[in-house]
């Protein structure tokens, strides 16, 4: 039983993209937060350098 559902591959096909389609977003989402938040005390710490 477990061997035939692993091998079903009818179904669910629209979701199962819909799902990966959504976890792929929230992960490009995370890295460009966590990207601009490190870009942004770069610049503060560099402008803190610069600034007489």
């Amino acid at each position: 039983m477990i061997k035939k559902f692993l091998r079903d591959e009818t179904g669910l096909e629209l979701s199962e993209y819909a799902v990966a389609a959504a976890l792929v977003a929230l992960a490009v989402i995370t890295a460009f937060g966590t990207l601009g938040t490190n870009i942004s005390g770069k610049i503060d710490s560099l402008a803190q350098k610069i600034a007489p």
